[in-house]
């Protein structure tokens, strides 16, 4: 009997065979058919030679999954998973594991097309209608869209959509809180560059006296913690006929009195701290609300219940306002990510907790961050605000050692400006938690749990301010708080989709359906999911390497392609004008970038 050699038994290459293309055997089939004997014979018999690659490709040895896999453990190894208190707007929260396992994890709903065809996707609809409820609730708005990309990018729309709105209002500024995150002040200035929009920048409060502006973009409560009334400046805002979105926390809605009330016409924030991942970033879904006399000027979808051909109730998508379902010069947004699967995420996690459940996460937040500000006070330490949720800005001028002594306990803290420092307390927060930050504040060891025995009432949030009037009262929100039940409802709604795991799909997207199963595996690992994204750089090195090659890549065949470009037009341009020159040059570039 003849040995097999072990490079043949090894198969390394079982990836390309379970996961790209045709077999051998349909190959042959297909090669037959067109009268060709090879697939480099089609190819040369279909690329003009001039363009055509006749080297091998310099690509490594194919390696198996479970190789790729430990590769992909080496490198997330190099992520350090401190504990994160820097807060704007990420935060750590745990992913119920019911939906961790069932949803995240499940091919049944990260394989699903995007619900372009309602028929085929009523299970995602009818998550996608409890999202919206979810965050209309919250935000006391009465209409919301489908889920957008993240909180900046929500906030640059929602200028966009009030400029459209405000047809007669000829200035050209948006107004913009300090308070603001930053990173989606650095958004929005972006986007208004290119709109052609001036963006104003400073303290609602005294700024907006004697302005010209047509919006104005409130946080709530503010990147330092701050919990403000916005109804005054709200109502300053409309009678100079503008505008108000606010940017809010969606954990402190469930306590706070909502945006809606005191006459916020937009009302934007990220998804993230309802059971979704940080991941250094995102990806993340984001809410965006509004009045529903504005609902044909808001980006994104809407989805809408409707009755089908036998009189039962059907789920659709009522409202499609970008260009990639409508005309182009009638779209309000060209922007095309709804992020489906962790809006439905973060949708399920409400579904789960209830309104019970979520008022009890969040005043274990804010009741630990009145001990932590007890605490604090109690050593002397100076309070910047008097008002918080679940964030404190504290006076330090010797922000260095503290910063050193949370470095020395794997704790991220924020500094804001020389003499400030930020602390944002989360879902996963415990009680000795918080007597570990005390001492790397103080440099004392001070008891928290001393400190919550003798707390009779949580503080922070205003007494106007303090919600009062009913959430998540649906019934949806009421009834799946057991893990079996949850877990029922989750397979009622998937079985209304095709997935993957039911047939093929009849038509494409760019969704996680490409993606092997191996692929999907380390997206849980926390040691990709649990980094804040302004962790400093050298607890995520993992990422960094991967960001690194990414980016050689790029680098090299740009830079290859304009080198050769360069020669290129030099010798052109010794015998042809500029206009030739320039014309053959871009030609080139632009293959060698595309390959």
């Amino acid at each position: 009997m003849s040995a097999t050699p072990y490079q043949t038994l090894a198969h390394h290459d079982e990836f390309i065979s379970r996961h790209i293309g045709p077999n051998s055997a349909q190959v042959e089939a297909m090669l037959a058919e067109l009268g060709v004997s090879t697939v480099e014979e089609l190819i040369e018999k279909t690329v003009p030679n001039g363009i055509l690659k006749k080297d091998a490709l310099d690509l490594a040895d194919a390696v198996s999954e479970q190789q790729a896999l430990a590769e992909i453990r080496e490198i997330a190894d190099k992520n350090k998973v401190f504990k994160s208190y820097i807060g704007m707007g990420y935060h750590d929260t745990y992913v119920p594991n019911v939906i961790l396992r069932n949803v995240l994890e499940n091919p049944g709903w990260y394989t699903a097309y995007t619900p372009y065809q309602p028929e085929i996707a009523q299970g995602r609809l009818e998550g996608l209608i409890n999202f919206q409820q979810m965050a209309m609730d919250l935000t006391g708005m009465e209409i919301a869209n489908a889920s957008m990309l993240d909180e900046g990018t929500a906030a640059a729309e929602a200028m966009a959509m009030c400029k459209r709105q405000m047809k007669k209002n000829k200035s050209n500024t948006f107004f913009i809180d300090a308070a603001t995150h930053p990173q989606t002040i650095a958004v929005i200035e972006t986007r208004a560059e290119h709109f052609g929009f001036e963006i104003k920048v400073g303290n609602p409060e005294t700024d907006l006296e004697g302005l010209e502006y047509f919006g104005v973009l409130l946080q709530y409560p503010g990147t330092s913690g701050e919990i403000k009334d916005l109804t005054a400046i709200i109502d300053q805002a409309h009678a100079a006929d503008a505008l108000v979105t606010v940017a809010a926390d969606i954990m402190s809605l469930v306590l706070l009195k909502s945006p809606g009330s005191m006459g916020a016409d937009v009302v934007v924030g990220t998804n993230q701290r309802f059971g979704v991942p940080m991941g250094f970033g995102g990806p993340h879904a984001a809410f965006f609300a509004f009045r529903e006399k504005y609902k044909r000027s808001a980006p994104g979808r809407i989805i809408g219940v409707s009755i089908d051909a036998r009189g039962k109730q059907a789920y659709r998508m009522a409202m499609q306002t970008r260009e990639q379902h409508i005309r182009r010069e009638k779209a309000n947004s060209n922007i095309c990510t709804s992020q489906v699967l962790l809006a439905l995420m973060s949708g399920f996690y409400a579904v789960y907790h209830g309104p019970d459940g979520l008022r009890r996460i969040a005043n274990r937040i804010n009741r630990l961050t009145t001990v932590l500000a007890k605490g604090l006070e109690q050593a002397g330490v100076k309070l910047v605000h008097d008002t918080y949720f679940d964030t404190l800005a504290i006076e330090a001028d010797n922000s260095a050692d503290i910063l050193a002594r949370a470095a020395a306990k794997e704790i991220n803290l924020r500094q804001l400006g020389e003499e400030h420092i930020t602390l944002s307390l989360n879902e996963t927060t415990k009680l000795a938690d918080v007597s570990e930050l005390l001492e790397v504040i103080t440099g004392q060891a001070i008891d928290a749990v001393a400190i919550e025995a003798e707390l009779e009432t949580n503080e922070g949030i205003p007494a106007e301010l303090i919600r009062d009037d009913a959430i998540l009262s649906h019934p949806v929100f009421n009834r799946y708080h057991s893990e079996t039940e949850m877990l029922r409802y989750l397979k009622r709604l998937e079985s209304k989709d095709i997935a993957l795991n039911h047939s093929m799909i009849p038509l494409g997207s760019c969704t996680m359906k490409l993606n092997a199963t191996a692929e999907m595996i380390p997206v849980t690992w926390p040691e990709f999911g649990r980094i804040h994204p302004f962790a400093p750089i050298d607890q995520a090195k993992g990422y960094q390497q991967m960001f690194t090659c990414l980016f050689l890549s790029l680098f090299l065949c740009f830079f290859v392609s304009l080198f050769l470009c360069f020669f290129l037009c030099l010798f052109v341009c010794l015998f042809e004008c500029l206009f030739v020159c320039l014309l053959v040059g871009w030609f080139v570039c632009l293959f060698f970038v595309c390959v």
